[in-house]
């Protein structure tokens, strides 16, 4: 063998064996995509690391799966193009499984029900639906509140509507009076009034919807089912119940999407 060749075959093998391992890191990482700014959910601590309820979640099913999740955050918008592009395999930010997103998109049994909220200063003589009417109001873009706020456009008969990109541009224009209510997941929201940066403000009107929250991934992924087993065990065993208690300091209600298991939707209900 000449000295190129030797030379040639060596980095082949350099090359081979980084590539294998890459292929082994792949294989046992779950990247995830995260809204960042979505506490109790999803969020950011002092270090730059995610906690959250489905951070919690997530990490769970990873590990039963052998894998560990890699959380990367991004816009609320870009979570959606991220599982329909097949660049992350799942993506956690308090999502409502609905029909139209069933289309594009694959979901997990649901583990919450949800509730929007109507935030607005405090004083602000806004204490039922029929009070929007007039008003200013704001949500998060692509959302299920925005969803349910156009659909409603007529009955609630709002002055203006305005789309935001994350909480805090909504909550501090909430603040400043650019809009007067902000309509986004109740528990989102009282855990954001609970700061004190953001004293002056209150969840005025509680709507119930049944909204369901889950796991969103690419439509017919392979993850789907071995991540709806994990969720099924989780809750079966006490785990999810635990991670519920843990956020919202009581334990989920004994008949509760956070504990009963579920097959994997093919509807909204």
């Amino acid at each position: 063998m000449t000295l190129k060749t030797r030379v040639m075959s060596g980095i082949a093998a350099t090359a081979m064996t980084a590539l294998l391992g890459f292929a082994a890191h792949a294989e046992g990482t779950l990247n995830i995509g995260s809204y960042p700014a979505n506490p109790p959910w999803e969020f950011k601590n002092e270090a730059g690391e995610f906690e959250g309820f489905e951070v919690d979640i997530i990490n769970e099913i990873a590990a039963r799966l052998d894998k560990t999740a890699e959380i990367s955050g991004l816009d609320f918008r870009a979570l959606f193009v991220a599982t329909a592009s097949g660049r992350m395999d799942a993506v956690i930010s308090s999502l409502t499984i609905t029909d139209e997103r069933l289309e594009a998109q694959s979901f997990t049994q649901p583990y919450f029900s949800g509730a929007l909220g109507v935030g607005t200063k405090d004083g602000a003589q806004i204490a039922s639906l029929d009070d929007l009417a007039g008003k200013k109001i704001g949500s998060i873009a692509t959302s299920f509140p925005e969803g349910w706020l156009q659909e409603r456009e007529a009955e609630l008969g709002y002055a203006s509507y305005a789309s935001y990109d994350g909480t805090a541009n909504m909550l501090t224009d909430l603040r400043n009076g650019r809009i007067d209510a902000a309509v986004n997941d109740i528990v989102s929201l009282r855990y954001a009034f609970t700061q004190p940066q953001m004293s002056g403000l209150q969840v005025s009107i509680e709507v119930p919807t049944g909204d369901k929250f889950a796991i969103m991934m690419p439509k017919d992924s392979d993850n789907l089912m071995p991540f709806n087993d994990a969720i099924s065990a989780m809750k079966t065993d006490g785990t999810m119940a635990t991670i519920f208690e843990k956020w919202f300091g009581v334990a989920p209600e004994a008949d509760s999407l956070t504990v009963t298991p579920l097959p994997v939707p093919t509807s909204a209900e």
